[in-house]
């Protein structure tokens, strides 16, 4: 079943996000069958004097055709084409004024240049191409027993063909070219995305580097000493803390191996000791002077050197993102801990919270925004097992708030 429908063409602009443009080929391809279908027969019969049974015949053949074009245009021109040039070749059996048009009469011409524009939105530049020069070439074959000798008139339905065929293989590329545009930026957009995960995933690692490298090195350091503050420590005593010694410069070892790869040489900065709560009033501090009013409001609480990294990374993107989009706003950092519930720990709550703009013709830095640095939060607050909640006001601004562990055995 999933074959079958593959295989079955699709209606012209059948990809097209509006319902009306969808079903513009149907009504335009209706529209023009019911017209033309009576008005050849008439015309044919009337002005040019065939039998009435011939012209209906040949109305059928060259009007009808014109709904299978929405489908299948390639086939439906193999159609209206015979039956125009036998038309043509029928016209010539009748006494018609020389006034008149040959070798296709009016209504037959507007229906072959639909066709053609028809076949220009689904065929292929080569396809085209075939196609006019087979119209051409009948054209140019049928002027040879012209009734009334050759005129410029009687290249009409060829040039104006030439002109559909030309004008839908403009609109088709146009339209995939539009398509494959659209399709890309989502490829991109993706993409961007990723991509700045894994820089935020490395950046975290680096920095967690930095934080639990501090502790390798302190056991590292108490293990080496052991000895030499204790007294009268037993042999096997002091194998112990010999080899809790290698093994912690080991695994230093290691993970400076590792930092060196997600290490660049654009991370050089990184090098310092790598900030905390204790360095919240100084950030707050330096984007008030700076962009506006801030209110803080500090907790003295101990957290794991890893909390307190994410704490701070949450409130410089927060405050970033204030300058970026809302400059001026008047903007509130809070930390406290939370009460402990039933079954559930005690957490820091991080919290920033900024107003509109207050000046409503202020120009942002940035206008829009990709969503990446909400992406580092919620990346940074996952790893240590938090939660994040961000989102817009109601009065207008924006809202970040941040659970995080208080100790380590939380999110270990």
């Amino acid at each position: 079943m999933t074959s079958v429908e593959e295989e079955r063409p699709r209606a012209l602009l059948a990809g097209a996000s509006r319902r009306w443009v969808r079903l513009l080929p149907w009504a335009v391809a209706f529209v023009l069958s019911v017209a033309l279908l009576p008005t050849t027969i008439v015309v044919l019969t009337a002005d040019y004097g065939l039998n009435g049974g011939v012209a209906g015949a040949l109305a059928v053949a060259q009007a009808a055709p014109l709904l299978l074009a929405v489908v299948r245009p390639l086939q439906a021109w193999y159609v209206v084409f015979v039956a125009d040039v036998a038309g043509a070749l029928v016209l010539l059996t009748a006494d018609f004024q020389e006034r008149l048009l040959w070798p296709l009469p009016p209504m037959e011409i507007v229906g072959y240049v639909g066709l053609c524009l028809a076949l220009g939105l689904r065929e292929r530049r080569r396809t085209l191409l075939l196609v006019w020069l087979a119209t051409a070439g009948a054209n140019v074959a049928l002027g040879f027993v012209a009734p009334h000798g050759s005129s410029a008139r009687d290249l009409l339905f060829t040039i104006l063909g030439g002109v559909a065929l030309l004008l839908g293989g403009v609109l088709r590329d146009r339209s995939e070219v539009q398509r494959r545009l659209v399709e890309q930026e989502t490829i991109s957009e993706a993409e961007r995305g990723r991509r700045t995960l894994l820089e935020e995933r490395a950046r975290i690692a680096r920095e967690l580097h930095d934080v639990v490298a501090h502790h390798m090195s302190v056991i590292t350091v108490q293990a080496d000493t052991a000895e030499y503050r204790f007294d009268r420590m037993p042999a096997d005593v002091r194998e112990e803390f010999t080899a809790i010694a290698a093994t912690a410069r080991e695994s230093l070892g290691e993970m400076r191996r590792l930092l060196g790869v997600l290490r660049n040489e654009e991370a050089q900065g990184e090098l310092v000791p790598q900030p905390g709560l204790a360095q919240l009033g100084p950030l707050v501090e330096a984007t008030a002077r700076a962009r506006g009013p801030v209110e803080f409001t500090p907790c003295d609480v101990e957290v794991p050197e890893a909390v307190g990294l994410s704490a701070y990374r949450i409130v410089q993107e927060a405050l970033s993102n204030v300058v970026r989009h809302a400059p001026g706003a008047r903007t509130q950092v809070s930390l406290s801990v939370s009460e402990p519930g039933q079954g559930e720990a005690a957490r820091l709550i991080v919290l920033v919270v900024n107003g509109p703009s207050p000046e409503p013709s202020a120009t942002p830095l940035e206008v829009g925004g990709t969503g990446h640095g909400l992406v580092g939060m919620r990346e940074r607050v996952r790893i240590i097992g938090g939660s994040l909640d961000t989102g817009p006001l109601p009065a207008g601004g924006f809202r970040v708030a941040a659970q995080l562990p208080l100790t380590e055995k939380d999110f270990t």
